[in-house]
Formats: C-alpha cells, structure tokens, sequence
C-alpha cells in the first residue's frame, strides 16, 4: 500500500512530493495497469468512484471491473435524470456485474428545489442541493476518488493530472490523458454500448431540465457559461 505518515492518514491528505511520486509512477502505465496498480497502492475500502451513467461511462466502468469486481459504484441521483439514463444505468450494471449505490439529497431540500425550479435561476445552487452535498457526506469515509474525466473533455479538465490534491480527497483520474480518438477506438474495439441518448446528437449527458444536444459539454447548462457541476472543481 502506498505509505503516508500517522498525521497525512488523519486528515486524509497527501504531500505535493507524495502526489508527484505517484503522477510519475502512474504516467508510464497503460490506463489499465493504472487501475490495476491502484488496488496495489491502495485498500479498495479506501476507494471511492462515481459514475454518472451517462454517453461513454461504459469506458471507465469496463476497466474498473476488470479491474476489481468488489469496487462500489456510487451514483448521484439527482431526481432530474432522463429515463434514458437510468435504463443505461441498468444495462451496465447488469452486463460489468457492478455494486451500485445511489445517493441522493435531501428529500425536503430536493424538493424545493422542484418547486422553486432552481435550475432556471441558480444552476450552480441547484447542483449544490442535488449533487455536490449528497457526495460530500460519504467522501470524507474515502482516501482516493476515481473518476473518468478527460483532458480534451473542458478547460478546467485540460489542467488536470493522473492525481490531483483535493483537499480532503485525492481524486484519480485514470484516462484523463486519453484522446478523444483513443477513447472511441477502445469503445470500438469492444464494442461498450453507448448512452441512448448519443445516437440523439447529446454527447455530454445530465439533468434533463439543463442537457441539448450539442457536440462534447456545448450541450451542459445550455446558454450559460457553467461548464461543471462542481463536483470536481
């Protein structure tokens, strides 16, 4: 396991120098040994993923249960998901055999944000209510947050490293440096099903009340400079 002293492990952080020993350890290997060689540095009981089931999630989840069949999936479930996705949702459970979990707000708080149609007037509020806070209380029990963002995905994305310090998490991002044409040639090459909605012209996939159809993110939080929900921000 990857070593930290007594004081890193209580506040569940890590040093820039611990950080940069495992982005140079992790760069060399393939996106499948990296995430082989997590279970390796790290106890699968400090591991946390999220997954929001949506275009390409396929990606991520097919080498994660290569991987690891016992890795818990989280899903965020917002109230305001197409049907689509909980169908797709469905499908892969069933075909990578995974443990999923879903998480969500609080119910009197969800709904006022129903009521209030939040989306229309605050996004970033809104996602707050349905998605960041149901995810902060359970990721303080979690050292390592994988998730399967990409370089070439946003700008916020496109600064990001295999490890990136979080504060109270270190977050891992196995494909962040894989292109979009390495992507689909993986897809291809196994033939991961897609999100119905892609074949619709989304390629990037949320709440249904703030997704159009529309190339990569363009489609997110449509006539609004927000770009991410903020998650991983």
């Amino acid at each position: 396991m990857f070593e930290t002293s007594q004081n890193i492990q209580q506040v569940n952080s890590f040093t820039a120098e611990q950080i940069e020993t495992l982005n140079n350890k992790y760069r060399a290997l393939s996106i499948t040994e990296r995430i082989k060689e997590l279970y390796k540095d790290f106890d699968i009981s400090d591991v946390m993923l999220t997954s929001s089931f949506a275009a390409t999630s396929a990606f991520l989840l097919k080498l994660v249960s290569d991987a690891n069949t016992k890795q818990e999936v989280f899903f965020i479930d917002t109230g305001y998901h197409f049907e689509d996705t909980l169908k797709y949702k469905s499908v892969l459970e069933k075909k990578y055999n995974l443990k999923v979990t879903s998480i969500s707000a609080i119910k009197e708080e969800h709904e006022f944000t129903t009521k209030d149609e939040t989306w229309k007037k605050n996004p970033d509020f809104c996602c707050s209510i349905n998605k960041v806070q149901p995810l902060e209380t359970i990721k303080k029990k979690y050292k390592v947050w994988m998730s399967g963002l990409m370089k070439w995905q946003s700008d916020h994305r496109s600064t990001l490293d295999i490890f990136e310090d979080r504060g109270t998490i270190l977050k891992f991002y196995p494909l962040v440096d894989v292109s979009k044409e390495e992507r689909d040639a993986f897809i291809e090459k196994h033939q991961l099903p897609f999100h119905p909605l892609v074949a619709k012209g989304y390629h990037s996939i949320g709440c249904k009340h703030c997704t159009v159809p529309g190339e990569d993110r363009s489609g997110r939080w449509n006539n609004n400079p927000k770009t991410e929900c903020g998650l991983h921000l």
